[in-house]
């Protein structure tokens, strides 16, 4: 059998190689007239006299073994299924919070626009005055500025990918790792350039808590090959 202790390697050592390598050393040590009391420290070091052990399984030692493995095997790929099923249970719970605070956005994104064109006004008015600007070019302006710092486009994308995302963790094909990294990219750019569009209080705390629950994707697909 093969035994193991610890990092201790079986080794072999070669006693016949070893006491022919003494009967020389003492005939020279006789020659010479040199002692030979501490000389076994020496002989251990000399070549192939200290080897590893290459003992080899017989066949039921090598079948109790295998079954060992088999079990070993089995049992670890019931864990990364479980683990992949609570890992799937938590991906599809971000997945849906995001698309809840996105869907959110989409209902505050009439009323931004109205307080963003009602600001405005009061700032001309109390600036230059109602009666010394241009009502109509001041609509024109304002249509412009509005359409610039628009979200509906990127909350369509944003929407779009998390769907995206979700067909890629339902797929039954083997790597997913590195597209769920790739499409939680473009999650998390979405997310940001509507921040940085918003200009609104309650967008804003949509977009905090949408980056929060990103951030739990992310730190589950570090788990995903």
């Amino acid at each position: 059998m093969i035994k193991q202790n610890g990092a201790t390697k079986p080794v072999v050592i070669n006693t016949d190689l070893i006491k022919a390598y003494y009967l020389q050393i003492e005939a020279l040590s006789q020659e010479l007239s040199i002692d030979t009391n501490s000389v076994l420290a020496a002989l251990l070091r000399l070549p192939e006299v200290v080897s590893p052990s290459n003992e080899v399984l017989n066949a039921d030692d090598w079948k109790d073994l295998k079954s060992v493995i088999e079990v070993a095997l089995h049992e670890l790929n019931q864990h990364r299924i479980e683990e992949g099923k609570s890992l799937e249970k938590e991906l599809l719970l971000r997945i849906n919070n995001i698309n809840e605070q996105e869907a959110h956005i989409l209902q505050l994104e009439p009323e931004r626009r109205k307080n963003m064109k009602n600001e405005l006004i009061k700032l001309l008015e109390e600036n230059v005055g109602k009666e010394n600007y241009d009502a109509n070019r001041l609509e024109q302006e304002l249509i412009y500025y509005i359409e610039k710092i628009d979200i509906r486009e990127e909350q369509v994308r944003l929407k779009n990918h998390c769907e995206y995302l979700l067909s890629i963790i339902s797929n039954d094909e083997g790597t997913k790792g590195k597209k769920l990294s790739f499409v939680i990219q473009e999650i998390g750019r979405e997310i940001n350039t509507t921040g940085s569009k918003a200009y609104d209080s309650d967008i804003q705390k949509c977009v905090v808590l949408m980056k929060d629950e990103l951030e739990k994707i992310k730190e589950q697909t570090f788990n995903i090959l």
